[in-house]
């Protein structure tokens, strides 16, 4: 059986003790949920989390690009969870192509960025021209401490991936290895859109998450786009109506509201 994608939830306790702080409580899961979390600023406790994002470390800075393009390695990982090819060996660092996705719930629309991550947009790019990303359902939402919709599954189960693997890029590739904010919570803000993986190394594959709050997260998890602001409306939505917390131990559950990505389209 493949490996679940899971973005885990920061235990609370953790997550204050790292930070150096000793407020607030919090509960793993949002079932039912039928108000929007509530959104903080810079020095705000979020009421929902009792979590400030200003105790966490911020992203880094991205890393410039040291040439027009890089080579990129796609390692075979399984069986593609749909019939695809895997992409270009070599990636450009210039450049931002837009992905739009139609969605029942309403529109969500990215903005990618390959100077801070080459080869996981030329991946994703890919997938979208192969129509991969095509009816598929976004099979996670979290509204407590880590705030996002996941997606890119065609299978619907967590597991499935495009049939190959990829190291992590931005903002790992800001560190040294061995760096101990590698491992220290890092505010990933709302707005931005990261990648999944297993945990194990090269398992970047398809699923993705799209992050509606600022949520702490170790810096492991690739960074390659932003959210359009009529996308945060429509995420925001579905996270009003909750989660059926039926991954209550990693955080959040199946959306209430059903989500399913009709279309996506590169331009």
């Amino acid at each position: 059986m493949r490996a679940r994608y899971l973005v885990p939830m920061l235990g609370l306790s953790a997550v204050l003790a790292t930070a150096g702080c000793s407020n607030g409580s919090s509960s793993s899961s949002a079932a039912g949920s039928s108000s929007q979390p509530a959104s903080t600023s810079a020095g705000q406790t979020n009421p929902d989390t009792g979590l400030n994002p200003a105790q966490f470390n911020k992203l880094p800075p991205a890393p410039k690009p040291s040439a027009a393009s890089v080579s990129c390695t796609y390692t075979p990982d399984g069986k593609p969870a749909r019939p695809v090819q895997p992409p270009p060996a070599t990636a450009s660092t210039s450049g931002s192509p837009k992905i739009s996705m139609t969605t029942n719930q309403g529109p969500i629309e990215l903005t990618l960025d390959p100077a801070e991550a080459p080869c996981t947009v030329n991946s994703f790019v890919s997938l979208t021209k192969q129509g991969y990303f095509d009816n598929t359902p976004c099979h996670r939402l979290s509204t407590t401490g880590l705030m996002m919709l996941q997606c890119g599954d065609p299978t619907g189960t967590g597991s499935g991936g495009p049939g190959y693997g990829y190291a992590t890029e931005y903002p790992f590739t800001a560190y040294q290895p061995g760096d101990q904010n590698l491992s220290l919570p890092t505010t990933y803000p709302r707005g931005v859109v990261a990648m999944a993986n297993t945990g194990a190394p090269n398992s970047n594959g398809s699923q993705f998450f799209l992050v509606f709050g600022d949520s702490p997260l170790p810096p492991q998890y690739t960074v390659f786009g932003t959210i359009s602001k009529d996308g945060l409306a429509t995420i925001d939505k579905i996270a009003a109506a909750g989660d059926d917390n039926s991954m209550a131990g990693v955080g959040g559950g199946k959306p209430n509201k059903p989500v399913t990505i009709e279309k996506a389209t590169v331009s």
